[in-house]
This record gives C-alpha cells, structure tokens and sequence, in this order.
C-alpha cells in the first residue's frame, strides 16, 4: 500500500546522479519527492523534475515532483511543510543539489574563473544543511531514518580546483558532524563518494566516439548504483556502525552484492588510485 512505502527525498534530481537515485529508489517501491528547479522539457537543460518523477513511478515507486530552488530558504522550509501534510515522516533524505558551473570544469586557473563558481558553497553545502534542518523534525521521531550527501574523492585530492573541491570535503565533514547529533535518536548520516558517473550526458559522449571513449565504460558507474547501495544502508540494521563515516559507494556496493548495470562492478578509487577518505577524530568538544 502506498502508505507503508518507506518516504524518500532526492533534492537535485532533475538529472544525472539525483535522477538516477530516485529511480532506484523508485524501484525499491519507495514514494519519492523529487526537487529541483527544471520543469520545462523544451528548456535548454535536459531532464526535468516531472521526468524524474515519472521514471519513479514507472519503476514501482511513487514519484512526487516538487519545483525548489535550494538557494532560497523559504521554499525550502514549504516544501517540508508540504511532506508533512502529506506523509508525515521522511525515512530516507538524500542532499544532492549542487550548482556546478561550465566555466569551473575547465583546465583554467580558479583566479580565471567567474566569481559566481563559489556558489557551490551555497547550493551543495549550505542547501544541504537547511534541508536537513528542515528535514530532521520529520524523521527523528521515527526512531530511525538515513541522511545521505551525495560526495566525491575531490574532497581530497585535486579536482576542478576549489570551487568544486571545498565543497565536497565540506560535505563530508557535515556528515561526520550531524552524525554526532544524530547519534542518540537512531538516525545515520554519512557521505558516500560516487565514481565518474555513466550519465545521458557521459553515454551521449560515448556515443559519439567508441573507439574513443569507450573505456570510460570500464570505471564508470551509473547513478542508479548509489541508489541501491542507498537502499541497502536504509535496510541495514547495523547501518548506525557506519554512521558519520565518509564511505565509498563502489566499495559498498561489493559490501552488500550489489551489481551494476551490465552485471559490472565498477572499481572503487581507493583501488584505483589509492585514494580513500580520512577518518574522523574521536575527540569532542562542546
């Protein structure tokens, strides 16, 4: 019944990993809120909030599309207001809404950049902490829930440059953080670092160019890979051992024999590159 499905939020899933986290969480029968700005199919941006939504339901969830833009506090805090009017619970939030500029993609220097890349500090890390804000009043009562932030090795090591690489180790701190707050109330928080991602973009680019391109296929991993490994943490009932870590999502895949697309298992970059998250301090202070 629709209202026994476990209530999930994807923030930023108009396209590529939010889109392919709530379609996997879709097909884990979940109702799936699904937020983001794009709601225009004929816009210049591919994907939109109510395709997104669509997919869901298509794979068995329940897909609820909901126009926010994360930059502005006030929807934010209605959009909350509107889950609870509606469920009354959140059972799986996932932050994902990031800006990320063309211009800080580039090979250029971050003093060549616009100064608006830095608005990933913005819509990526203090998005994420108002969404859990608003977010944590409907599943602490619960007595269990899972807060994910979508995440990525540039956290610690060169990636892009500042604008995108500040913001990722920002991300994984908060998990670690809101963890600790969590701790007594059953909730898990933890960052997990997705690969490079087999979005319609990167499969366009493939597409173009096999003979070119086509390793990419040999380390990449779709979006919907996190959102199973999301789904498996959900299920876990020892997933509060885990919680405030900074966790690979290939390494968990392996974890809980999760297989992606084509029966691969992408590598994760601690084999690849021997790269890997740092662990936490046990100190405290308050």
């Amino acid at each position: 019944m629709t209202a026994d499905r476990p209530v999930a939020v994807v923030t930023g899933a108009s396209r590529g990993a939010g889109a392919g986290i709530a379609h996997a969480l879709g097909m884990h029968g979940c109702t799936v809120y699904v937020t983001g700005r794009t709601v225009d199919p004929d816009g210049p941006a591919a994907g939109t909030i109510g395709e997104t939504a669509d997919e869901v339901t298509a794979a068995g969830g329940q897909g609820i599309a909901v126009r926010v833009d994360h930059s502005d506090d006030q929807q934010v805090a209605a959009f909350f207001d509107q889950i609870a009017r509606e469920h009354g619970r959140i059972d799986i939030l996932v932050n994902n809404a990031a800006i990320i500029r063309d211009e800080m993609m580039g090979r250029t220097k971050f003093w060549e950049e616009p100064i608006n890349v830095i608005d990933t500090l913005d819509v990526g890390v203090r998005s994420s902490y108002v969404a859990t804000v608003y977010a944590a009043p409907l599943m602490v009562p619960n007595g269990r829930g899972l807060v994910v932030f979508t995440s990525s090795s540039g956290a610690v090591h060169y990636a892009f440059g500042p604008a995108y690489g500040v913001p990722k180790a920002a991300t994984d701190k908060m998990a670690a953080d809101m963890a600790y707050d969590f701790r007594d109330v059953g909730i898990a928080a933890v960052s997990i670092w997705m690969g490079s991602l087999l979005t319609d973009r990167v499969r366009g680019i493939i597409a173009s160019n096999p003979e070119k391109f086509g390793r990419i296929l040999d380390t990449a991993e779709t979006p919907e890979l996190t959102g199973h490994v999301i789904w498996a943490l959900h299920q876990d009932p020892e997933v509060m051992a885990l919680s405030g870590q900074t966790l690979i999502g290939a390494e968990l895949a392996v974890k809980y024999g999760i297989r992606d697309e084509g029966d691969r298992q992408p590598p994760s970059y601690r084999e690849m590159f021997d790269v890997h998250p740092p662990a936490q301090c046990a100190h405290v202070m308050r």
